[in-house]
């Protein structure tokens, strides 16, 4: 009878231990989880300005605690399918495009139309911004759905597409871009160089 309770005793004690054995492995970190937990700990909440209306007013800080955020930075716009360095390029925001540019956003990205930042930025007018993307390799070889690349988006003389601009220019102006004709005219020369 001892030796059973000896026997039941010792595995009882051996149950504990293998027991408690398992209860602290468990409860021990994994160095990997530990360093996903570190960077979500240091990852930023995003902030209640979305990311296009950052790009569009020109909001740094916001943009910046967008990329902190991890915030998808190619995410499309409802209305076109813009990208928010698309939307930097309209309204010629040109530190947020390089904001934009240097924290992965797609440079090459497409609209619902399939112009590119490069599209918009030579389409119209914006010779700081087209030579940023032109720096960072944007391709020029890429045709929207018209059937144009962002060099032919310029070279057609300016009286046949002063319509579109105008069209545009009544859309776009109470949003806050601003679209000097004139401007636009004289310049789309110099935005087809930069693209040849």
């Amino acid at each position: 009878m001892i030796k059973r309770n000896s026997f039941s005793s010792g595995t009882n004690v051996c149950a504990i231990v293998l027991f408690l054995v398992f209860s602290l492995a468990a409860c021990k970190e994994n160095p990997a989880s530990a360093q996903q937990k570190n960077n979500s700990e240091k990852k930023q909440k995003a902030p209640a300005t979305d990311l296009h209306t950052a790009a569009l007013t020109g909001n740094i800080n916001a943009v910046k605690q967008h990329i902190a955020a991890g915030s998808d930075l190619n995410q499309k716009d409802a209305l076109g399918g813009s990208s928010p360095l698309i939307t930097a390029c309209l309204f010629n925001q040109k530190e947020i495009a390089a904001l934009l540019i240097e924290a992965g956003a797609d440079i090459n990205f497409q609209n619902n139309d399939g112009s590119t930042p490069l599209h918009v930025a030579a389409f119209f007018c914006k010779p700081e911004i087209a030579k940023l993307l032109l720096e960072k390799k944007a391709r020029k070889d890429i045709k929207n759905k018209y059937g144009n690349t962002a060099y032919e988006t310029v070279t057609a003389p300016f009286e046949t597409v002063k319509t579109i601009y105008e069209q545009m220019k009544q859309m776009l102006e109470p949003m806050g871009v601003q679209i000097d004709l004139a401007y636009i005219e004289k310049t789309r020369p110099l935005i087809a160089k930069m693209l040849q």
